[in-house]
């Protein structure tokens, strides 16, 4: 079982592994709906059946672990864009 944010739902971590290049366009918005944009991107979600749903439907493109206290972590990590902090100058 995944361990419990402090609202009390479980979470996991999805991360990107394959391209969604020439995937069928609603594969590409599945991903993008899961918060994710690029290979090697991560984000952490609450483990609900609609998510898990979802997940069904790229599995072959995302990686799926359960998240823990250093998985949330990197999770937040990757929402942050580098290019985003150079922008801002």
């Amino acid at each position: 079982m995944a361990p419990r944010s402090p609202s009390g739902s479980a979470e996991i971590l999805v991360t990107q592994i394959h391209s969604a290049i020439g995937s069928k366009p609603k594969h590409r918005a599945t991903l993008r709906a899961l918060g994710l944009r690029r290979i090697g991107q991560s984000n952490v979600l609450t483990d609900r059946p609609e998510i898990r749903g979802m997940l069904a439907r790229v599995s072959h493109l995302v990686s799926v672990t359960e998240a823990g206290p250093r998985a949330r972590a990197a999770g937040d990590r990757a929402k942050t864009s580098p290019t985003a902090k150079a922008g801002a100058k």
